[in-house]
C-alpha cells in the first residue's frame, strides 16, 4: 500500500489548519495611546486609542508641531510633548498616581490596565471613579496592597506581560469571528463578539459548572457564565434564549443558549468574554 498520498493530504490538512487559525494582532503601545490621547484632547486626531501609530496619529504630530512652529517631522518628540502642554506630561513612571490624578502617565496607566484585563471606561488620561476601581482590583489580583495608588509595586506588576488562557477551548459558535478583544473606540473590548442570525446555536466552549444564568438589561441582556478548572470562567452574552440553569454540569460542546441581540446590542451576535481569577484575557489565546 503505498502510504505517500495519505501523508501528503494529512500535511496539508495541518497546513490548512494552521492557516485557519486566527491570528492575533500587533498589541498597541501604551506611550503611543497616551500620545493619542493627547492628539484628541488638542483636537487633531479623532481615531480610536489603539496604540497603534499609524497615519492618522502621524498626521496629528504634524499638526501639532506646524501650531507650534516646530519641524514637522512627524516625531513625538520632547518639543512636541511641551507643545501638547498639561496633556504632554508627566511621563509615564515619573511619579506616583492616584486618583484625582491626570495627564500622560495616566492615560498610559489605563491603556495598561485594559490590556490586562481590567478596563476602566474611556481612555481619557484622568484617574476618576472607574479608573480607580479598575486600578485597585488589578493590584487585589496580582498580590498587592489594594490603595489605589501606582507605586513601585504597582509598575512592576503592570510590567509583567498579560496573562493567556491556561486551558484550550472550542469555539462556542461556528461562525467567523468580528470584534476582537482590545481597543474599541476610546475603550477596551473584552471579548470576541460572533455575529450570528438570532437563533444560531451556542455551546460551551469547554466543561464545567454553570456559575451564573442572568440578565442585564443595560448590558449583557440574557448571559450565562460557565466555571471552569484553574479559576477560568467563559461569559456568553445578548442570548435570544437560555439553556441550561445555575448549577448545572455541562460539558464541551453541550449547548447553552442561543444567538440574540438583548442587552446593548446593536444587532444579533455572541459577545464571549475569558475571565482568569477576574482578569479579561485575550479568548484568542484559547482557541
Amino acid at each position: 500500500m503505498d502510504l505517500r498520498i495519505p501523508i501528503v493530504a494529512l500535511l496539508v490538512a495541518c497546513s490548512c489548519a494552521v492557516l485557519a487559525a486566527p491570528a492575533q494582532a500587533a498589541p498597541g503601545r501604551a506611550g503611543v495611546a497616551a500620545l493619542q490621547v493627547a492628539l484628541r484632547g488638542a483636537g487633531v486626531y479623532a481615531g480610536g486609542i489603539d496604540g497603534v501609530r499609524g497615519p492618522g496619529t502621524a498626521a496629528g504630530v504634524r499638526a501639532i508641531q506646524r501650531r507650534a512652529g516646530l519641524t514637522v517631522d512627524g516625531i513625538a518628540g520632547r518639543s512636541t510633548r511641551r507643545a501638547l502642554g498639561r496633556r504632554g506630561r508627566p511621563g509615564y513612571g515619573s511619579r506616583a498616581m492616584r486618583a484625582g490624578h491626570s495627564g500622560w502617565d495616566v492615560a498610559a496607566l489605563q491603556f495598561k490596565l485594559g490590556a490586562r484585563g481590567f478596563p476602566s471606561g474611556p481612555v481619557d488620561g484622568g484617574l476618576g471613579p472607574r479608573s480607580a476601581a479598575a486600578l485597585r482590583r488589578f493590584q487585589a489580583w496580582a498580590g498587592l496592597a489594594a490603595d489605589g495608588v501606582v507605586g513601585r509595586a504597582t509598575f512592576r506588576a503592570l510590567r509583567r506581560a498579560p496573562r493567556r488562557s491556561p486551558v484550550r477551548l472550542r469555539r462556542p459558535v461556528r461562525v467567523p469571528i468580528g470584534d476582537r478583544f482590545g481597543p474599541r473606540g476610546v475603550g477596551f473590548h473584552g471579548g470576541l463578539d460572533f455575529p450570528a442570525p438570532s437563533g444560531t446555536p451556542v455551546t460551551a466552549a469547554g466543561f464545567g459548572t454553570v456559575a451564573t444564568v442572568g440578565y442585564s438589561p443595560g448590558g449583557w441582556g440574557n448571559f450565562v457564565v460557565i466555571r471552569h478548572r484553574f479559576g477560568l470562567r467563559t461569559l456568553y452574552a445578548h442570548l435570544s434564549s437560555i439553556a441550561v440553569r445555575r448549577g448545572q454540569f455541562v460539558g464541551v460542546g453541550r449547548l447553552i443558549g442561543r444567538v440574540g441581540a438583548t442587552g446593548a446590542a446593536t444587532g444579533p451576535h455572541l459577545h464571549w468574554e475569558l475571565l482568569l481569577r477576574g482578569a479579561n484575557v485575550n479568548p484568542l489565546s484559547a482557541l
